[in-house]
């Protein structure tokens, strides 16, 4: 039986276990429209490759991070549930904590492991459910430019069974640069690659195939921007 007729007989997501304080879906669902049409006109967003967004089954999104906004602008045309694993030190910060929680992120440490939120987001997404993962642990390099990607996101796909949906965001890093309090305008690019199961090859270590896959995961990511 494949991961796609398994994931079929799994409750959805909006029934998921995991207990968190966002806010309703159909809220979530009413912003939508009018953050993207902000985002078309502010930031001239575009989005490509929004024909390779599953739309039934547990997912991981993947992508490079370069703003603050990177959460906001890859998931307006994915309308599932989604969840967020967020730096846990952002949970502290004067408004943006309490509106990364609103939204549906969950806090991860990023320095060591964090059973508990792999935990919660392994229920999620046998539960159909979609999670937004920045596999850099934090924002790439001022001129846009990729740091080296961690193997939490493959791990985490490799345990649930789920399929990877690499994303490249492209002119974050000039709309809205490290140190900068408010975005500007200018051009911001989303695109959405094919998504994949990961091939773990007979005999190979679950460690090994996550480091090649990370590292296949990366040059996805790499070809967009």
């Amino acid at each position: 039986m494949s991961n796609i007729e398994t994931s079929s007989r799994l409750k959805p997501a909006g029934r998921s276990r995991c207990l968190d304080r966002a806010l309703p879906q159909w809220i979530l669902n009413l912003t939508r429209p009018v953050i993207g049409s902000f985002s078309r006109i502010f930031w001239r967003l575009e989005h490509k490759g929004v024909e390779n967004i599953p739309a039934d089954t547990g997912l991981i999104v993947a992508a490079n991070h370069q703003s603050y906004g990177d959460p906001f602008w890859l998931s307006l045309p994915i309308k599932r549930p989604i969840r967020y694993l967020a730096w846990s030190e952002a949970f502290s910060w004067p408004v943006v904590g309490k509106a990364i929680r609103l939204l549906g992120a969950w806090p991860l440490q990023i320095e060591g492991s964090d059973p508990a939120a792999i935990r919660r987001s392994l229920t999620w997404l046998r539960d159909r459910g979609v999670v937004v993962i920045f596999p850099e642990g934090g924002r790439g390099l001022p001129d846009g430019s990729m740091i080296r990607m961690k193997g939490g996101a493959v791990r985490m796909a490799l345990e649930a069974g789920v399929p990877i949906l690499p994303v490249t965001i492209r002119g974050a890093n000039r709309v809205w640069p490290a140190g900068r309090r408010l975005p500007r305008p200018g051009k911001v690019e989303i695109t959405y690659h094919p998504a994949f199961y990961l091939e773990q090859q007979p005999g190979e270590e679950n460690r090994a195939c996550a480091r090649r896959e990370t590292e296949r995961l990366a040059n996805i990511i790499q070809s967009a921007l």
